[in-house]
């Protein structure tokens, strides 16, 4: 897949733009606050309908005007297809919408046209962060990968809220807790038997990725830990394995008054030489993992869709040395399309496709 025009209007401090990027690695240079992450932001929009960062959509909208706009023209293996995402600003609030090929689509037809994987530097708290940081990253990329994924993933917070709210009645309603259950062991099954599948080969691919990237011969592990065991990956043995955990914490819940069991529980277990990433890992070594992580999530994404994501890595650079840095970004070098940003220009040997510099939202190529 290859983003071959991108247009913007009325985005953070995007007046206007239209850029068309090259193929393989853009890198993109700029002092802070010119507009690089802006505009990473703006290319993770335009394929996930979602910022990485704004907790409101209006942060997106350019100061006093009430419309922004992302639109793209893409290379990809069915044909080219224009896509667009707007936020509108209105008295009720913002309203999104979305388009391909000149049509408005729910969001649910438009995730996963133009898959994405992003990296921004408050990914390094997947590491050290809570495990709704690594349910939220698993989450993000199996909703791209499959459109039956973030159906269940809608299906079990509808329930799992519903479930909640009678565990929360004066008098919990037995017969209705029983009906959310089933509906979350059927949802639930689905989600799990994806999270289990997908970290089998994304463990893979992590370490053949660390062992590229890492200075010194560390190994990377990385396992999908469920709430609810099971004993194989099969949808019989996961919905046994949530029907047996609801039955044995079935009082507990009561007690405390919230579910307790099911994938809104689930982890992902980082270890670098088998101990725990997060309480032994020096700041240097969470990142690479997390590098690693995300180049893992890259080409097990391009392997099941038959077709590479874009790559966006914001400030990736930053806390790297000299060494590590060239090693990252000459293997970025060999992907269909990644966009990279980085303050400072990258010394020693390096060949991207194209360098851009940002200075107050305005981007021009640097001449070869």
């Amino acid at each position: 897949m290859i983003l071959a025009h991108l247009a913007l209007s009325n985005v953070r401090n995007y007046h206007t733009l239209d850029l068309d990027p090259e193929p393989g690695l853009n890198l993109f240079i700029g002092a802070n606050a010119q507009g690089k992450s802006n505009l990473l932001e703006a290319l993770s929009m335009l394929g996930t309908g979602k910022s990485f960062r704004a907790a409101r959509d209006r942060e997106i909208v350019r100061e006093g005007v009430e419309l922004a706009v992302m639109r793209g023209s893409a290379v990809t293996r069915s044909g080219n297809v224009e896509l667009a995402c707007s936020i509108a600003q209105t008295e009720r609030g913002s309203r999104k919408t979305y388009t391909l090929n000149g049509h408005a689509v729910r969001y649910a037809r438009y995730l996963g046209t133009l898959r994405v994987v992003t990296f921004v530097p408050s990914d390094l708290q997947l590491v050290t962060g809570p495990p709704s940081l690594r349910r939220g990253f698993l989450n993000a990329a199996l909703a791209q990968d499959r459109s039956d994924y973030y159906r269940a993933l809608a299906q079990y917070r509808t329930a799992l809220a519903q479930k909640n709210a009678v565990l929360r009645a004066e008098s919990v309603d037995a017969e209705l807790l029983e009906i959310y259950e089933e509906q979350l062991i059927e949802s639930g099954t689905t989600i799990v038997l994806a999270r289990d599948h997908f970290v089998r080969e994304l463990a893979v691919e992590a370490a053949r990725a660390h062992g590229r990237f890492a200075a010194e011969r560390e190994r990377l592990d990385v396992a999908y830990a469920a709430n609810a065991p099971y004993e194989a990956p099969t949808g019989d043995a996961v919905a046994a394995g949530l029907r047996a955990a609801l039955r044995a914490q079935a009082r507990t819940e009561r007690v405390r008054r919230i579910a307790l069991v099911g994938p809104h529980r689930d982890d992902l277990v980082l270890q670098l030489d088998a101990r725990p990433l997060a309480a032994f890992g020096s700041q240097g070594q969470q990142r690479t993992a997390v590098l690693a992580l995300k180049v893992a999530e890259y080409a097990v994404m391009e392997r099941r869709a038959d077709e590479a994501p874009l790559l966006l890595l914001d400030d990736v650079l930053s806390e790297l040395d000299a060494e590590r840095a060239r090693a990252f970004l000459a293997g970025v070098g060999a992907f269909e399309q990644a966009f990279v940003t980085s303050a400072l220009p990258i010394a020693g040997p390096l060949h991207p496709a194209r360098t851009w510099n940002i200075r107050a939202a305005r981007i021009e190529a640097v001449a070869c």
